[in-house]
């Protein structure tokens, strides 16, 4: 939606509950890949002492090709049409992900399995770089002006169902057959389970309707002959405030909840089975978090709440990876959730305080070249530089200090920041 003061036509609501729920498909990929870590480092690189982090290595270089994949789809998403380019994006999803399941194994053909995983998920890091942005973008121009927190933010409550949907199948196949099935065939499955997941969205979104912010852009003739020109040009200080907004919110998803799998495994703390069904806990945490703060930042605006969770990022975070790593459940149980509340809780409001930053012309670009510039970094290489600190230092508090130090540089931005949320008869900002 453009950030006037008149509100244009919405969306149905089936073509926003489709928008909404079709982000489970990138976030269960990208959080199978670090849940099923440790069972894909035997895979692919067999069991030498840096198989785990080459298979974090390869997620790293994955997620480096998100902002490239995210200029592409976003300039198509701008040229035209945010529907078509969601249609795009999940279609090239559905053969990565069919793909990967099948692929032969380090046993099968040694060193060429991990260049095999290595190429498609850079093929899937490209396709997914403009997904969230894009279903982002639909959900804030089709939603009332004074439900935008709330509605954005199921796009962020959808994508962690498609991360529990992870966690589950890849619990329920690593405890329901032996190592040697689990590592012949059985590490399939989960994959198989993601194509099927991604081609069902692309036949639910062929009923999508166009998002009226494109539809006003094209009456108006304002759509952007060059989108990352138009952005660059004209979008330099929203960039920014994006690429602050979405680093918090990557690096406490990230090392805060999808690492922590492979933290607990590589630490001894937890065992494999024991660490996967924590996860699913710390998901259903974010689930219930989401769309409370959503209303909360409706309510009171984006700002306030983005600086709340920068605080709590500051403090909270080195303390729950102590307890994490202390052995005990109950402490790795509770440091885990309360790391869920806080990404859940970013995640929430940075969805809808991104997208707020630009106006219609240009949006998808310039949420690629910030939030998803962000991502990159703090959301890809994240885990492998978290789990090499462990490895060096034998901190285990490590991952929660790389979380304090970012929540503590993006802290003064969130404080100078205005306040977008829409307000009755003065619009965003007033």
């Amino acid at each position: 939606m453009s950030q006037g003061t008149t509100p244009l036509p919405g969306i149905s609501r089936t073509s926003m509950a489709i928008a909404a729920f079709s982000t489970i498909v990138e976030w269960y990929d990208f959080t199978l890949y670090l849940y099923f870590s440790t069972v894909l480092a035997r895979v692919f690189f067999g069991s030498g002492s840096g198989a785990l982090l080459t298979t974090l290595g390869g997620f790293a270089i994955a997620y480096l090709m998100r902002p490239l994949g995210a200029v592409v789809f976003g300039h198509i998403g701008d040229r035209t049409g945010r529907r078509r380019m969601m249609l795009m994006s999940v279609a090239v999803m559905t053969m990565a992900m069919l793909a990967t399941a099948l692929l032969p194994t380090h046993a099968q053909v040694g060193a060429a399995a991990g260049v095999a995983l290595f190429l498609l998920r850079c093929v899937m890091g490209f396709s997914v770089g403009g997904e969230y942005t894009g279903v982002v973008a639909y959900l804030l121009e089709g939603a009332p002006p004074h439900r935008r927190g709330l509605i954005a933010s199921s796009a962020s409550a959808a994508s962690e169902i498609g991360a529990l949907l992870a966690v589950g199948v890849s619990a329920l196949t690593v405890a329901s057959m032996s190592e040697a099935s689990l590592q012949s065939w059985g590490w399939r499955i989960p994959f198989l389970v993601g194509a099927a997941l991604a081609g069902s969205v692309w036949i639910a979104r062929t009923a999508m309707e166009e998002s009226p912010e494109f539809h006003r852009q094209q009456a108006a003739g304002t759509v952007p002959l060059n989108p990352l020109r138009h952005s660059l040009a004209n979008h330099r200080g929203a960039i920014g405030r994006a690429f602050a907004i979405s680093a918090l919110g990557s690096i406490t998803y990230y090392v805060g909840i999808t690492y922590v799998p492979a933290f607990l495994t590589s630490a001894g703390a937890l065992t494999e089975r024991a660490s996967l069904w924590l996860s699913t806990a710390a998901a259903v945490m974010v689930i219930l978090v989401t769309p409370f703060v959503g209303i909360l930042s409706d309510r009171i605006g984006r700002k306030p709440v983005l600086v709340m969770l920068a605080l709590a990022n500051l403090a909270l975070p080195i303390t729950m990876f102590a307890l994490m790593a202390s052995g005990s459940h109950i402490r790795a149980l509770l440091g885990a959730l309360v790391l869920a509340a806080l990404a859940g809780g970013v995640s929430a409001v940075g969805a809808v305080a991104t997208a707020e930053q630009f106006p219609g012309e240009g949006r998808i670009t310039g949420l690629a070249l910030g939030a998803t510039g962000a991502t990159a970094i703090f959301g890809g290489l994240t885990p492998f530089v978290a789990q090499l600190l462990v490895e060096r230092t034998g901190w285990a508090m490590a991952p929660g200090a790389m979380i304090a130090i970012v929540g503590l540089c993006v802290l003064p931005l969130f404080l100078m920041m205005k306040e977008t949320r829409w307000t009755p008869g003065r619009g965003p900002g007033g």
